[in-house]
This record gives structure tokens, C-alpha cells and sequence, in this order.
């Protein structure tokens, strides 16, 4: 299984370097809007919709990614600064406020159009914040720079866990997270920063550590609250789209907290 998921995290990587340097402004964006329809699909699953529902969901979805696509492009640059602060703003709220209390709580809830919505919220701002980090004045660089923050925190959990993993994070939604592992993660992102910094001319960007650490919080909240849907809908994976590694929603989780953040934190710092 591990040597499945590692072929598969290549595989990926390397669709997704090319894809990040190669491809023009339409069509990245073409891919974003079927990485966020692909999530969506999976989601409908998750609420556990009839396909009626689905189909309804999928459309509602599809007119939204093309309404997000076309705002991103073509919207003058001070009612996208509006656009901006709402969308990330709205996410990032979601996941400091909503989320903490729902996995704390673990709340459960049987309204398909509630979790529809909160599909929505859980994926747009992902899409737009990969099609903002990889804009045409930015360069890829951001979007590569944040979802390796991700990469490296789960990477560094996951090993750091199955080595010295003892106190349980969250037993009761998802008993492989540990402590332990959480703490591999922030040593392994606060390298990861320091060697971005040091390498980029950044090393004044103190924010940036700021940043790293919040960034960590959010990698595990995109986790975990994937997680308790599953365990709410009955599932161990949100599809089998990907050898080794379940459905996109299974590799995608973390950055749907983490890279509206990245984005308005962009903004709020003058990075960008």
C-alpha cells in the first residue's frame, strides 16, 4: 500500500509541476474548475444525495466554477480586491470558528442541502486561491510554495506518528493522528519556512513563521474535518479516484483550509 501511494504522489507531483509551468492562464484554469467539480462529486457522496440531487448539486457547482473563473479574469482589479476579502475571508472564519466547534462537539447533521452548502465553502475558496497564487504576475511559485507547506506537514506527521506516536489527537474521528505527529509536522514546516526564506530573499518576512504555524493548525483542521464527514457518512475514503490514496477529497483536504489562507495572508502582507 505505502509503495502504491508513493507511486501515486509521484505521478501526481509530476502532472501538477508541469501543469503549474507549462499551461496557460485558460487552461489551469479549465483544470482548476474540474479539480473543484471532481471534489464536488465526491462530496455528493459524502452527503449521501440521490442522483437527482447530485445532478442538481453538480450544475449548481459547474455554473459557480464558470462564475469564479470569469470574475478572476475579467473583474477590475478593485472589485476583485472585494471579491477577495470576502471569499477568503468567509473561509477562513469557517475554519477558525465553524470547524474547531464542530469537530470539538462532533457534530453531525442529516441536511443534504446544509453539507451541500458547506461543500461550497469547503472548495470554492480552494479553487480561486489556485487560480490567484498562479497568476500571471505572481508566477506558480506561491501556489507551489503553499502546497508544499501542506506536503511537508503530512509527510512529517505521518512518519513522525508511526514512529513516536503514543497520545491520540482525535481518537474518536480519525485514531491514526497523533500528538506526536502534530509536532513532526510543525518542526518539519518551520524547516521547510526557514529554507523558503533563506533561499528567496525573504529572510525579513517574519510573518512568514507566523504563517507556517497557523498553516500547520489549518493542514490538520482541512484533515480532520474531512475525516469526521467520512466517519458521518460511513465511508474510510471519499472515493477511488486515486491508487493508494482513495478519492481527490483524500489528498485535497488540507489545502482547502490552507490555501485560502495562504491567499489572504498575500494579500494582508503585501507579498503578492
Amino acid at each position: 500500500m505505502l509503495k502504491q501511494r508513493i507511486i501515486t504522489a509521484f505521478i501526481l507531483l509530476f502532472l501538477l509541476l508541469a501543469a503549474l509551468f507549462i499551461l496557460p492562464v485558460s487552461a489551469w484554469s479549465a483544470l482548476v474548475g474540474l479539480v473543484v467539480l471532481l471534489g464536488a462529486r465526491e462530496w455528493t457522496t459524502l452527503s449521501k444525495m440521490r442522483k437527482f440531487e447530485a445532478r442538481l448539486y453538480m450544475i449548481a457547482t459547474l455554473i459557480l466554477c464558470f462564475s469564479m473563473i470569469w470574475m478572476q479574469l475579467f473583474l477590475p482589479p478593485d472589485q476583485k480586491m472585494i471579491l477577495q476579502f470576502l471569499v477568503y475571508g468567509t473561509s477562513v472564519l469557517f475554519w477558525v470558528l465553524v470547524v474547531p466547534l464542530w469537530l470539538a462537539g462532533r457534530w453531525s447533521t442529516s441536511g443534504k442541502w446544509l453539507l451541500s452548502f458547506i461543500g461550497w465553502v469547503v472548495l470554492l475558496p480552494m479553487g480561486m486561491a489556485m487560480l490567484d497564487l498562479r497568476s500571471e504576475i505572481q508566477q506558480p511559485w506561491w501556489l507551489l510554495g503553499a502546497m508544499g507547506l501542506v506536503w511537508m506537514a503530512d509527510i512529517c506527521a505521518y512518519f513522525t506518528g508511526r514512529a513516536l506516536g503514543k497520545h491520540k489527537l482525535a481518537p474518536g474521528i480519525s485514531p491514526g493522528k497523533t500528538w506526536e505527529g502534530v509536532a513532526g509536522a510543525t518542526l518539519g514546516v518551520l524547516v521547510y519556512i526557514a529554507i523558503v526564506m533563506f533561499n528567496t530573499g525573504l529572510m525579513q518576512r517574519y510573518s512568514l513563521i507566523l504563517f507556517a504555524l497557523i498553516g500547520v493548525a489549518f493542514s490538520v483542521m482541512g484533515d480532520l474535518f474531512e475525516s469526521a464527514i467520512k466517519r458521518q457518512a460511513g465511508v474510510k475514503d471519499s472515493g477511488k479516484l486515486l491508487p493508494g490514496h482513495g478519492g481527490l477529497l483524500d489528498r485535497i483536504d488540507a489545502l482547502t483550509s490552507t490555501l485560502p489562507l495562504a491567499a489572504l495572508v498575500l494579500i494582508l502582507t503585501g507579498l503578492a
